[in-house]
């Protein structure tokens, strides 16, 4: 499927919401999707910057296959400018300078791809590090091989939330799951600091919902940015309403890219994020980045057992029963999630 319209002498982008009019040689927002020659063109097709195998506790993902290992891929560019990237070096390297940066990587088609996540003994394919969402026909073309010959291997986006409706209508049955990052429940940030919108992340975090895709997401707290309680409670509230059992990771900020002189996110805020999704009704709400395990287990809603025990950076099954369906076994509360 082509994600671009031709109109006249440009061409528009229709891989996320941006929906960029590109003139010809020139990139949209994220610096990787080129028209030349009034076709559209990915210029990172098969030249992934970094490419690993990792826990999927750190996508965060912690109720999709706890314990379980993710072969990770990740290419340049980004279609948001967030002055506080974490992953900046690979974000931010768009249009000559990526082009520039990709002569020496090594092409790894999905095929490779595929193949090294079952080398690895993965459980799962992550597009991550930079936004997968920009890269949508190479992901796409993985998910078909892994469909045809690897049909264990579960696939993943650990994404922003800003794809288009006609990405969205791609990977409908194709995407086991996605981490989106909500950043804020501020628009004026959104727009400011980000570059995006927040009604289109709101709307696309219910689309995916919608599509029974697993959902997690993660908000960064930056000190007075994005931290105050009322802030927070909103964000906490809109999740509940839309799912009580969708975890909620609150995550630690430090001081990266445009915002070096902003202080990190202290434990007790983080504990206070933790506390305020929980009095706003979500079942299960996890502390990142953050030096104390006990944020990052995974307690039964209703007894208080644990459940998984993540002490270790990794997802140990302690008090949880894996069935066609998980369960506390002490009080037998479902658990939802992807668990086996």
């Amino acid at each position: 499927m082509h994600f671009f319209k031709k109109i006249k002498n440009q061409i528009q982008c229709t891989a996320c919401n941006h929906y960029c009019i590109i003139p010809k040689n020139s990139f949209g927002l994220c610096g990787v999707r080129k028209n030349v020659d009034n076709s559209l063109v990915l210029i990172t097709h098969s030249k992934p910057c970094s490419l690993q195998v990792d826990p999927i506790e750190k996508k965060p993902l912690y109720h999709f296959l706890p314990g379980s290992e993710v072969a990770s891929i990740g290419f340049f560019g980004c279609n948001f400018r967030c002055d506080f990237c974490q992953n900046s070096e690979i974000s931010f390297c768009k249009g000559i300078l990526a082009e520039n940066a990709l002569s020496p990587l090594k092409i790894i088609t999905p095929k490779d791809f595929i193949n090294y996540a079952s080398s690895s003994g993965a459980k799962s394919v992550a597009f991550t590090y930079n936004e997968p969402a920009i890269s949508v026909e190479y992901n796409l073309e993985t998910m078909a091989l892994v469909k045809k010959s690897k049909p264990s291997l579960k696939t993943i986006y650990v994404t922003n939330g800003y794809e288009s409706k006609e990405q969205m209508h791609s990977l409908k049955g194709k995407l086991d799951a996605v981490n989106i990052d909500l950043k804020s429940f501020n628009p004026k940030f959104y727009e400011s600091t980000c570059g995006a919108n927040l009604k289109k992340v709101l709307g696309t975090i219910k689309q995916f919902k919608k599509a029974k895709t697993h959902i997690e997401l993660t908000t960064l707290v930056i000190p007075k940015k994005n931290d105050s309680k009322e802030e927070l409670r909103e964000i906490a509230n809109w999740i509940s309403s839309i799912d009580k059992n969708i975890p909620w990771h609150v995550s630690a900020f430090f001081p990266q890219h445009l915002m070096n002189n902003i202080s990190p996110t202290s434990e007790s805020k983080i504990k206070e994020a933790i506390k305020i999704g929980k009095n706003s009704g979500l079942n299960f709400v996890y502390g990142g980045n953050i030096r104390n395990p006990s944020l990052n287990n995974t307690y039964c809603p209703k007894c208080n057992s644990l459940l998984i025990d993540r002490s270790n950076y990794g997802g140990e099954i302690k008090e949880l029963e894996i069935n066609k369906k998980a369960k506390c076994k002490n009080c037998g509360k479902i658990i939802k999630g992807v668990f086996n």
